[in-house]
């Protein structure tokens, strides 16, 4: 009630709840070989309806939440084939059983207690569908906190399997959170982090909670930081800057009050705020995790009235997936440039290592595909988990590298295996930039290659890149995707981009001559996605042999700047 933005994300989330009182239940059906959707489904009405009966004192809510708790508990079983869909559920069924407990029937109660014990706890035991516990990635965030959620929420009645199954998480959940050192970059990405951190905190949460300590967990490198990492990747104009298998829309983002809650950062409220007022209001409703920025945010007396702006426009994070972020400022309309590193190895991950995004008045001159859908490729009998060289994860149209904008030689594809580092960045003389050595992962088409990419003077981006041949052919592709809808060539080595009346020049500079391309985006296989007349630009050149020479290409939003240099030297 103290904070009018608080006040109407809580109106409003009740409100939903009156909208779900007259919902018919959930009913026990898969999409492919996934039960996820009822779970989160159930996640989402649950944990409402527990916190509007928490917070209103209405019975009507608890009510409702336990009859939807009594369906998915009647359920044969979670889907422990797909144990993400146990993990989701679980969680959901032991909030509502803990929270509304007091208003369960001696029936109600013993049936879903039984329903956690049997289908969640103890499916957790199954050797084939409990390999998430030695998994590095979201799978183990999710289903350890989902485990934990029901082993702390039945405690009482199984102590001695309650404790096996808390310390099985306690001992598995720090593979995952070994992969946020040492800066607190996702390697999955920004989709992907707002999925396996959001529950990683919920698990910190319910142990601090149940047990009084965290047990050092928030004092992993990197897991603090991270909170931050979340909010450099949303672009000026609301995009995530999506790499591997991330979605390009940004959206309000619970879990981001619980880091608040921790560090007290106000840097980390000023984009949630921008989102929240750009975005749909009602459509956030459909967020599962809503409580969460009440408990934590209106909990720790966040505001978001006059957030401050984060004082840094560059931001680097190594680990698995390396990433530099630099903008020109954090007002919408400015400019924001995004290279991405490490290994097509990681999960998730494409064959996107060396790629850029790049931002300017709103418009994505360069940007990325994003993820492939995967029920409609599993549908079709894709192999699409399998990350080994030859694999048909590999043959997915917007998984290759010459679906990304980085470089490709002689039209091979990049190694899957290797991987690239951050291997220099910095802000100074008004330029920021970032370079990495990606020699390993052509390392059986060319000798060497290094890219490095630069902003200058918070007005416009480099593309440098440094190329070491031997006595064999090579030849460049570099690659862009973008939203231009309108290209003109110039000349032989400059292309003036167009949208809505805004216009970037894209000037090469090399030693050697450039062909410059325009094309459409082409999807070979029955399993791609169709493509919605997405366009290519970049050039092809021949190498010179026996040496190393250099390239630079400018992005120039609204004008040439004729005195432009690259500024990195290799």
């Amino acid at each position: 009630k103290k904070d009018a933005y608080w006040n109407e994300i809580h109106t409003n989330l009740v409100a939903e709840c009156d909208n779900m009182i007259d919902l018919p239940v959930l009913q026990r059906i898969k999409e492919g070989k996934r039960l996820l959707s009822v779970s989160r489904e159930a996640l989402r009405r649950i944990f409402d309806l527990s916190y509007a009966y928490r917070t209103t004192g209405q019975k009507k809510y608890a009510a409702r939440a336990i009859k939807e708790m009594m369906a998915c508990a009647a359920f044969i079983d979670w889907n422990p084939s797909h144990f993400l869909d146990v993990g989701e559920m679980t969680m959901a069924l032991s909030i509502g059983y803990d929270w509304c407990f007091k208003l369960l029937s001696a029936d109600e109660e013993a049936q879903i207690r039984t329903a956690i014990i049997e289908k969640g706890m103890k499916a957790s035991l199954l050797k084939e569908e409990a390999w998430y516990l030695t998994a590095e990635h979201n799978w183990n965030q999710v289903c350890n906190a989902g485990i934990t959620f029901g082993s702390l929420a039945v405690f009482d009645s199984c102590k001695e399997f309650a404790v096996d199954r808390i310390n099985t998480a306690f001992n598995s959940i720090p593979l995952a959170m070994g992969e946020y050192a040492p800066d607190g970059a996702y390697p999955e990405g920004p989709g992907y982090w707002g999925y396996g951190t959001s529950f990683n905190a919920l698990f910190i949460s319910v142990v601090e909670k149940a047990l009084g300590s965290d047990f050092g967990l928030t004092e992993k490198p990197g897991f603090l930081s991270t909170g931050m990492y979340s909010q450099v990747q949303i672009t000026p104009a609301g995009y995530n800057f999506n790499y591997s298998d991330n979605g390009a829309g940004a959206g309000f983002n619970s879990t981001v009050f619980w880091f608040y809650s921790k560090v007290k950062d106000p840097a980390l409220l000023y984009m949630q705020k921008v989102l929240y007022e750009r975005g749909n209001k009602r459509g956030l409703m459909r967020n599962r995790l809503l409580p969460m920025a009440l408990i934590y945010g209106a909990g720790s007396g966040a505001s978001l009235a006059n957030p401050e702006k984060p004082s840094s426009l560059m931001w680097t994070g190594r680990g698995h997936s390396p990433i530099a972020i630099m903008r020109s400022s954090w007002t919408e309309g400015s400019a924001y440039l995004g290279f991405k590193l490490g290994s097509p190895a990681v999960n998730h991950a494409h064959m996107d290592v060396g790629s850029f995004i790049f931002e300017a008045e709103g418009v994505r001159w360069a940007y990325d595909f994003g993820g492939e859908s995967y029920g409609s490729l599993e549908g079709k009998g894709g192999d699409l988990w399998n990350r080994a060289p030859g694999s048909q994860r590999w043959g997915v149209y917007k998984y290759r590298t010459t679906s990304h904008n980085t470089l490709a030689f002689n039209d091979k594809p990049m190694s899957v295996v290797e991987s690239a580092t951050l291997d220099d960045s910095g802000d100074k003389d008004g330029v920021m930039y970032a370079m990495s050595d990606l020699s390993a992962m052509y390392k059986d088409q060319i000798p060497g290659v290094k890219r490095a990419v630069s902003m200058v003077d918070k007005k416009y981006a480099v593309i440098q890149d440094q190329f070491t041949t031997n006595g064999q052919f090579t030849k460049v592709r570099w690659n862009m995707l973008t939203a231009a809808d309108k290209v003109t060539f110039i000349n032989e080595t400059t292309a003036l981009l167009e949208k809505d009346g805004k216009k970037l020049f894209l000037r090469v500079e090399a030693p050697f001559p450039v062909r410059l391309y325009n094309e459409l985006a082409v999807a070979p296989n029955t399993y791609d996605s169709p493509l919605h007349g997405e366009r290519f630009v970049g050039f092809e050149a021949d190498l010179a042999l026996n040496t190393t020479q250099q390239i630079a290409v400018y992005l120039m939003p609204g004008e040439l700047v004729s005195n432009a240099k690259a500024p990195y030297k290799f």
